[in-house]
């Protein structure tokens, strides 16, 4: 079924339909000229040939992460099942390749994916509106004729298609994992339910390309053009490499929510963030700035990532080193090369207090006095 057809479907769902005869001061003329420029902006093509040739220009960028994958099989039996909407967190640009790419890799058909406007400019918006597949969001845009147009768009996609979307709607500046946005959410909920699940997923870096980028645009409380982002990542990319974990989660059926209650799309939103968070990798960079101190001698700081890391394994974290001095034997070294910390014969200090703020950030859904209390 190509894109004409799901337009039609798209105009003919009943909360659509309303506006075509005039609903809240607008005309039928007038919503349905803005309908159908709304799905025109929204119609995309994913040729998976291209898509998979991409990887050969993005090489030498993706050569540097080590990408690896935990309970991929949730996605291949959930995907034999029928269609899957994949809820992940945002932690950086590279996500949209490492996600997908792990996916096909190991043979799990390619979802489309949801991404920001500002990332169809130039050449970078015909690749994905042609290539990639990935559906243009306006995330500001409050307009209740846009809102219907996405929300009904995206439910007839999911009834021919698999979607990935972020869904803190953007990456997070403080390192943080905020809480989801809920409007792809109810979207899902008004397609089939029959066969449709979401699988929540988490990614996680040893080290962030964007670190320094990202803390900075946070005091700014501004975003940059993406190609002045673009052309500082590839200042960045010189020296770069790291592990990216994406790990999945078990499939939550949507057959179990009404899409009538709001209480069930917030209990659905509070699932999903809980399984995200659980679901993350917990890295040794981030215990290290968990723990980390103005100076500690070496001793003193795996001391103090032992004792987190006990309230870690009493979450239900999903940890990648057992001990503090795993975590310090690998997280200094890869902070101090990234001129975050200093190490000085047995005592380390803090160099860059921001970017390890971030660093530390990362574990705060699993450390705060409020999330444990949840439990």
């Amino acid at each position: 079924m190509g894109p004409e057809d799901i337009t039609q479907a798209v105009l003919a769902r009943d909360d659509v339909a309303k506006y075509l005869q005039g609903h809240q001061g607008a005309s039928g003329t007038e919503a349905r000229g803005r309908i159908a420029a709304y799905l025109d902006e929204l119609r995309t093509t994913q040729r998976y040939k291209f898509y998979r040739a991409l990887q050969h220009p993005l090489y030498p960028l993706l050569r540097k992460v080590r990408k690896i994958v935990e309970h991929v099989e949730h996605a291949q039996e959930a995907t034999r099942q029928g269609h899957v909407v994949y809820v992940s967190n945002h932690k950086s640009h590279l996500d949209w390749l490492v996600e997908p790419i792990l996916l096909d890799d190991n043979g799990v058909r390619l979802p489309l994916m949801a991404a920001g406007i500002n990332l169809f400019g130039g050449a970078l918006g015909l690749l994905h509106r042609h290539v990639t597949g990935a559906i243009p969001i306006r995330r500001e845009n409050k307009d209740p004729v846009y809102l219907v147009t996405l929300k009904a768009y995206v439910a007839e996609v999911l009834k021919r298609h698999d979607v990935l979307y972020y869904a803190e709607g953007g990456r997070s500046y403080t390192g943080e994992l905020k809480a989801p946005k809920t409007g792809l959410l109810q979207a899902a909920l008004q397609s089939d339910r029959t066969t449709l699940s979401v699988l929540p997923m988490a990614v996680s870096y040893d080290i962030v390309l964007e670190d320094r980028m990202l803390m900075r645009e946070s005091t700014r409380g501004r975003k940059r053009p993406f190609h002045q982002e673009v052309a500082e990542m590839v200042r960045h990319a010189v020296g770069y490499h790291t592990r990216a974990f994406v790990t999945i989660g078990q499939p939550i059926p949507l057959s179990e929510y009404d899409p009538e209650s709001r209480r069930d799309l917030v209990s659905l939103m509070h699932r999903i963030q809980r399984d995200v968070g659980l679901l993350y990798k917990v890295l040794p960079t981030a215990l290290v700035a968990a723990a980390m101190r103005p100076h500690l001698t070496r001793g003193e700081l795996v001391s103090r990532i032992d004792d987190i890391l006990a309230v870690l394994s009493a979450e239900g974290a999903n940890l990648s080193v057992r001990s503090g001095r795993q975590a310090v034997d690998d997280g200094v070294d890869r902070l101090a090369e990234r001129g975050v910390l200093v190490t000085e014969r047995h005592r380390i200090r803090v160099r860059d207090r921001m970017t390890l703020r971030y660093y530390s950030n990362t574990l705060q859904h699993l450390l705060s006095p409020k999330r444990r209390t949840a439990h």
